[in-house]
């Protein structure tokens, strides 16, 4: 297009200068013309001048006219000459614009290879995926097979398991049967205290310092302070009539120890989830921990090793306790609003009682016939440990109760609730003997354990601030605060010679206070 727009501008140009010469030409011929006739008119022929007068005028006038058509050709040739230029920058705009598109086209071709090569190895893909996924069809049935046939066995296994249980239930009813003939023919020869003491692990004030103590101390001094757990440590007890303790904590270990030296003993590993509760036998031959995995772990303390495992709840099991007269009768409640009867040497649940609030603590009565349990709606309940049915109901707290502790005596138990009140009850009649409240005293969680001193003289109960405060149970004022803890304190234990106190908080620092 350029080329052509060149050569007609060249074109034009030569035409111009083609005109210009043959003007020239005709100018030059003209006046050649013209000179004889002026030489002629020159002449005095008076016959002739007008003639050539005529003549000369009209080619003037000629003259005049080629000299208005070349103007006018000059004028043509340059507004051509101008159209010219605009058409050839026209050209040039159209030839900048169909290099972009060139360069657009070839990109596109280039996107469009990229698109066809990548649909190519999707498509490779997608044919191995579906190879693939065959392939797993394949295998999926395969393992459904296998499944159907597992659960055909399984169905199988388990008929066989519910015989042998039927079996072993048989067995035990034998057994039953045979202690009881054992217990009738004692009690015919005037062994009765010694079959409860040697079968049922009664133990009637012949344990080493049970009636050691003559008062409790008030403590003021805190004799070791032990980094107990990782975490926070949410129970402690001490073993009956000794110093040793016993904690649980966050890191699912139960640890033992000496309070004298502030050693570590042993630690029980096997729990599965956080301690929550603690509780020990009457002989001290096994710990029962609630924890938060559904279930409670039982351990002899002697070689350190689970010999139960009891699996029932369906939440975390929160609060747990031993009979106070034979060490075979456990009870404990979960976050599944059950509380369970549970027989630690059969190692099975006995008796389930369902309630609609939750329990967040319980313990035995001192006959071991009665369960008082204490609710997150306040309340106080008893029950029928053989029935499981509802005695008594009694308003304790105006918000959740925390903790139950149940007097030496058996004649008073003390409940703390989240509204930062510790009452204490008379059990005959379920009346509010003491109410123990102090400035600053704030219960740090649902359970949060307060505890009576051996001589149920005192009260111990930790705050949200980090101190334990001591009450007298008889006065119901503050005899003394106790400050040593840095996070909020979760429970309290007394030890049953008297001293020392044991409190444990959020950090899982242990504390001894003499």
């Amino acid at each position: 297009m350029a080329n052509s727009c060149k050569s007609k501008e060249e074109f034009a140009n030569e035409a111009i200068k083609r005109a210009l010469r043959s003007l020239r030409k005709r100018h030059l011929s003209e006046e050649g013309a013209h000179a004889s006739a002026f030489a002629a008119l020159s002449k005095p022929i008076v016959s002739q001048g007008s003639e050539w007068k005529e003549k000369a005028e009209s080619f003037e006038v000629e003259l005049q006219q080629c000299y208005k058509a070349q103007s006018r050709v000059s004028e043509q040739l340059v507004e051509e000459i101008a159209e010219s230029r605009i058409l050839k920058a026209l050209v040039q705009e159209k030839e900048t614009a169909t290099a972009g598109l060139q360069k657009e086209l070839t990109e596109a071709r280039d996107e469009c290879m990229q698109l066809k090569k990548d649909l190519e190895d999707k498509i490779k893909a997608l044919e191995v995926v579906l190879s693939e996924n065959a392939e797993l069809k394949v295998h999926l049935e395969q393992m459904t097979v296998r499944a159907k046939n597992a659960e055909t066995e399984n169905k199988t296994l388990v008929d066989r398991v519910m015989l042998e249980k039927m079996k072993n239930a048989e067995q035990l009813n034998e057994a039953n049967q045979l202690y009881d003939d054992m217990i009738k023919q004692l009690k015919a020869s005037g062994l009765e205290k010694f079959a409860r003491q040697q079968i049922d692990g009664i133990v009637r004030r012949s344990e080493h310092g049970t009636d050691a103590f003559l008062q409790s101390n008030i403590p003021s001094t805190c004799k070791h302070r032990l980094q107990a757990h990782e975490g926070g440590c949410a129970s402690i007890l001490f073993e009956n009539n000794s110093n040793k303790l016993i904690t649980g904590g966050q890191d699912r270990t139960v640890k033992v120890w000496d309070t004298d030296s502030g050693s570590l003993i042993s630690n029980l590993y096997g729990c599965l989830g956080s301690v929550l509760d603690l509780a020990i036998t009457n002989d001290n031959q096994s710990v029962i921990a609630a924890s938060s995995s559904n279930n409670l772990c039982a351990w002899d303390l002697n070689s350190g090793r689970v010999h139960h495992t009891l699996t029932g709840h369906k939440d975390k099991v929160c609060a747990v306790d031993v009979s106070k007269v034979s060490s075979r009768h456990v009870v404990s409640a979960a976050y599944d609003r059950t509380i369970k009867v549970w027989d630690l040497l059969k190692g099975y649940c006995t008796n389930t009682i369902i309630f609609h609030s939750n329990c967040n603590a319980l313990c035995f009565s001192s006959d071991g016939q009665t369960i008082f349990s204490g609710h997150i709606d306040g309340n106080l309940r008893l029950w029928d440990i053989k029935t499981g049915k509802l005695l008594s109901e009694v308003v304790a707290h105006s918000l959740a109760v925390t903790s139950i502790s149940l007097s030496r005596n058996g004649n008073v138990v003390l409940t703390s609730g989240r509204d930062n009140s510790h009452n204490l009850f008379d059990v005959r009649s379920l009346e509010v003997s003491s109410t123990l409240k102090a400035e600053g005293n704030r219960v740090a969680s649902n359970w949060s354990r307060s505890c009576i001193s051996p001589d149920d003289q005192n009260v111990a109960a930790g705050s949200y601030d980090g101190s334990v405060y001591v009450w007298s149970a008889s006065k119901a004022e503050t005899v003394c605060t106790l400050k040593e803890h840095t996070s909020s304190i979760l429970c309290c234990a007394w030890s049953g010679l008297g001293r020392p106190l044991a409190s444990a908080d959020k950090n899982g620092v242990v504390c001894i206070w003499t």
